[in-house]
Order: C-alpha cells, then sequence, then structure tokens
C-alpha cells in the first residue's frame, strides 16, 4: 500500500529538518577551522593561546606542526593537549633500540598473545615518530603537553621550562626546578634550605652530588626553522600507568643493536599529583603574565578533530601514520643477532631496508648464509609480520636452525601495528 501524502510529507519534514541540522553543524565545524586558520596567521596577534580537546596523538602532533609553519615570524604560541595512551619516539630515534614493540604488537595482534615472561600491558598503545628530535617518551590522559612556538631569536633551552616551573610554584610544587638537562625535575633533598624563591634552576631540597636523586616530570623537545622554534614537552600530572611505563620504554634488543640516531636517557620519573584541567589553566594564566609586555591579550580557542579540514593539517596527519614515516626514517643499524650453536650473524638495516646479512668469523656455514642472504637482503622490516612464516616462505629444505634464527628475530625486530592501519 502506498504511503499517504499526509504521511509523505511528514517524512519530508523529518528529512528536511535533518539535513538542516547537519548543515549548520557542518557550517559551525568550518568556521571553526577557518577562524583558527585565519587567527593563528594574523601578524596583529602576537600571543595566541589553544588548547585541544582531541586525545589523538596524530592530531595533536599534526596541528602543533601547522602552528609551527603558519604562526606569524614574531608570535609566540602556547599549545595544550593531552593524548591517549602512546609511545611518542624522536625524529632520529630508532624504534627497536628504544621501544618495547613486543608488547605493541602484542596488543594489537589477534594471532598472539603475551608470552608469560612479558609484562602486563594496557592494551592498545600508539607508536608515533614525532617531527622533533629528544627522547621516547610514554603519554597518556594523565600527562599533561605543553609546547611553545616564538620567534628562533628569542628562545632558549630554559626559558619556557623555566615558565612552566614558577606556574608548579604558584599552586605549591616547591621542590620544582629545571636542571642541567633543561629538563624540570622536583629535589629529593630531605633537609629545608635556604633558597632564592625566584631562582629556577634551584630549590631548598635541592642536594649535592651523591643525594638522592631528582625525580623526572617533564622531558623537552626541540625544533627549529629559519626563523621560529618550536619547543614541546610532556608534564607528568596525574599518571595512572606510571609502574608499567618503563617496561615500554625497554627494548630487549637494545643490547643487540649497533646503532646511528640518539638514544634516549633514561631517569627516575614520578607523578607530580595535580589535576590536568586545574593545571592547565594555571599555565595558560603563567603564559599570559609572562607575555603581558607584548600588550596583547593572548587568543584562547579549543581545538580538536574537525581541524582535520584544513589540508596541510590533514596532510600532516596522514604522514605521520604511514609506514614509511614509522620505519624509513630510522637511521642506519646493525643488529648482532645470535644464531645456533652460538654463531653471530649480523643484519644490517638502513632506513628500514636490510642492505646485507654477514658473520663474524666463519663460523655459519657458508650455504646457510647465503640461504639467509637470499630471503632477507632487499626486504623492508614493516612488511614482515611473522618472522618465522616470512622465512619458512622462502627457505628450503627448512631446518631447525632456521626456526631459532626466526624466534630470535622475532624478539628483537617485531613490527606491530599502527594506529589506524
Amino acid at each position: 500500500m502506498a504511503p499517504s501524502r499526509g504521511l509523505g510529507r511528514l517524512l519530508l519534514r523529518h528529512i528536511s529538518a535533518n539535513t538542516a541540522k547537519l548543515s549548520r553543524g557542518m557550517s559551525i565545524a568550518h568556521r571553526a577551522y577557518t577562524s583558527f586558520a585565519e587567527q593563528l596567521a594574523n601578524p596583529a596577534n602576537r600571543v595566541q593561546s589553544y588548547v585541544s580537546r582531541s586525545r589523538d596523538p596524530f592530531v595533536n602532533l599534526s596541528i602543533e606542526d601547522y602552528i609551527l609553519r603558519t604562526s606569524p615570524p614574531d608570535s609566540t604560541v602556547l599549545f595544550l593537549y593531552t593524548n591517549r595512551p602512546c609511545v611518542v619516539i624522536g625524529r632520529n630515534q630508532n624504534p627497536w633500540s628504544e621501544v618495547n614493540l613486543g608488547m605493541l604488537k602484542a596488543a594489537t595482534s589477534s594471532s598472539r598473545t603475551a608470552r608469560v615472561t612479558e609484562p602486563p600491558a594496557i592494551g592498545d598503545v600508539d607508536l608515533v615518530r614525532r617531527r622533533s628530535g629528544g627522547g621516547t617518551v610514554f603519554h597518556d590522559e594523565g600527562n599533561l603537553n605543553w609546547s611553545i612556538t616564538c620567534p628562533r631569536a628569542i628562545f632558549t633551552r630554559d626559558k619556557h621550562a623555566e615558565m612552566v616551573v614558577r606556574a608548579l610554584r604558584e599552586v605549591g610544587v616547591e621542590r620544582a626546578r629545571v636542571n642541567e638537562r633543561h629538563d624540570i625535575v622536583l629535589d629529593q633533598g630531605r633537609e629545608r634550605r635556604v633558597a632564592d624563591p625566584q631562582d629556577t634552576h634551584q630549590t631548598a631540597y635541592t642536594v649535592d652530588e651523591g643525594g638522592p636523586r631528582p625525580l623526572k616530570v617533564s622531558g623537552s623537545a626541540y625544533k627549529l626553522t629559519r626563523a621560529r622554534a618550536l619547543h614541546h614537552a610532556t608534564l607528568l600530572l596525574a599518571s595512572p600507568n606510571l609502574n608499567i611505563i618503563p617496561h615500554y620504554l625497554h627494548s630487549p634488543a637494545k643490547s643487540s643493536i649497533q646503532a646511528k640516531g640518539v638514544e634516549s636517557v633514561s631517569s627516575p620519573v614520578s607523578n607530580i599529583g595535580l589535576d590536568v584541567e586545574i593545571f592547565q589553566k594555571r599555565l595558560q594564566k603563567e603564559f599570559s603574565s609572562t607575555y603581558a609586555h607584548q600588550g596583547t591579550a593572548p587568543i584562547i580557542e579549543v581545538l580538536g578533530e574537525e581541524h582535520l579540514e584544513i589540508p596541510a593539517i590533514k596532510k600532516g596527519y596522514d604522514e605521520l601514520k604511514t609506514h614509511d614515516w614509522m620505519w624509513s626514517q630510522t637511521p642506519q643499524f646493525t643488529l648482532l643477532l645470535e644464531g645456533p650453536a652460538r654463531t653471530e650473524i649480523e643484519v644490517n638495516v638502513h632506513h628500514g631496508v636490510i642492505r646485507a646479512v654477514d658473520t663474524k668469523g666463519d663460523c655459519v656455514p657458508t650455504d646457510m648464509l647465503e640461504e639467509l642472504r637470499t630471503a632477507l637482503v632487499g626486504q623492508k622490516l614493516q612488511q614482515i609480520g611473522d618472522w618465522t612464516q616470512f622465512l619458512q616462505s622462502r627457505i628450503e629444505p627448512w631446518h631447525s636452525h632456521y626456526g631459532v634464527i626466526a624466534d630470535r628475530l622475532e624478539t628483537l625486530l617485531p613490527v606491530p601495528q599502527l594506529g589506524g592501519s
């Protein structure tokens, strides 16, 4: 039976109302990201402040890079964001020597469960390579990421870390200071000494070498262009994963890899014990105070996924999620692989591609070495999901010695799936 004309009119009104709502929503989103792009690029806006509501590290790092590339040369921009659990490595780092990729792979692979010897994981954790240098860090919802983009001419590695320390002291964290590595630490001295409260590099609890080590609560990374400087850093406020973070940042392959590139420096870490949103507002106030001499009130705006509609941000977002960016950016390294009967095999990898397979001395049979070279040389590590299956498909006849090598490669050179891939 055909619907009545009355029902038809009701359906048309319903469709029209939903279409209007969708159109209004798209219009609001369009105005939001258009407004941000215009405000950011306006040379009159010399002091700007933004907060992201997104928890996606790929979104936030892409917005951050867009700010660096697009903001006026003489402007200073604060950007604050909090990511879902992720491990973020530096631009020039080797993920196989910096990260426990086996833990990440176990969480993303439906065909494999974590081994008894592996520490407990917290589920899916993104792996991200940022565009700045520095070491590997773990982000989660208890970690506030602060980012300052400023003129290169006024940039120093301590300037904005000192700003954050002032904000911390304003809320009662009197043990906070900037150390010689430009990180923020909490002094652990037991006796309170006389100290200058304006000195952001000393506290009343700073102790001489040999005393209790300070606890690191913020690590920094930098990116410099011809006219601009980016300084971004973590700030451990209330991470629920503090005890498990070291497991993610401890690679079982580290001692087996000889590598170029930047290695992370490990330090004891701690939570500060502050609410993220409350301190976020305190830091915005300190930023405004720091740059009040410029005579312009900071623009404060909230950003999010809708800003992926800006082509340059979307392009950066897509690039960060590619295998080529994650794996092929890895500097050259050599894996020292212990094979069967205490044999030693060297696997040379350049930009994620196996370039050579050699042996130390004559301990590996020639035919075995040639089989491995034929199977491995020229292969991209990112394309090998299971080392046993990969080698079995390329080596005949199969021998248990190859199984030993495959197991070692699976332990030392795993490749987890990337977020959204």
